[in-house]
């Protein structure tokens, strides 16, 4: 499946479930999904896809502080300092998800889905992505428009694009 590289995020869910499945495959690598605002639907995605055991394993879906730091390793002085929706965070979660299920390569995600929760310096809308491995993450900030469903899904689309974009590299 060709997919158009600059404007993957576009795409819906079920189509990059697909490209990743294929460029997982062909590199023979395992993925990881550490979740929180979208509370699974990465991992939903990327399972919808038949045979997706093969480079699919196990998702972590963190929604509390607690489990970030009980199931991720995350420190809960780093959630205090920095908050949950954090650069700090999320690259600690993908950090932790990877090291935990041994995947190559992985996606975390938090941020602040609505409709209340948001802050002046974190609105609604706010959410932090990393990918990256155990020992190497690269974080973005995104503010999606919308309501509580439009901002999960255009987050998981957004984390499905940034595994695929790095796949191919």
């Amino acid at each position: 499946m060709s997919l158009p590289a600059n404007n993957l995020e576009s795409l819906a869910p079920a189509a990059l479930g697909e490209r990743l499945g294929e460029l997982c495959r062909a590199r023979a690598i395992n993925v990881t999904t550490a979740e929180s605002c979208t509370g699974g639907g990465v991992a939903c995605a990327i399972t919808a896809v038949a045979g997706s055991s093969d480079y699919f394993e196990t998702g972590y879906v963190t929604y509390s502080n607690a489990a970030k730091t009980r199931l991720l390793g995350v420190p809960g002085a780093l959630i205090e300092r920095c908050g949950a929706v954090s650069r700090e965070v999320v690259e600690a979660m993908v950090a932790g998800a990877c090291r935990d299920s041994g995947a190559a390569l992985g996606v975390a995600i938090s941020g602040v889905a609505g409709p209340g929760g948001g802050s002046e310096e974190k609105p609604v809308g706010t959410v932090w992505l990393a990918w990256g491995s155990h020992d190497q993450q690269q974080a973005e900030r995104h503010h999606f428009p919308g309501d509580r469903e439009a901002i999960r899904h255009q987050a998981v689309q957004l984390a499905l694009a940034g595994l695929i974009a790095r796949l191919e590299r």
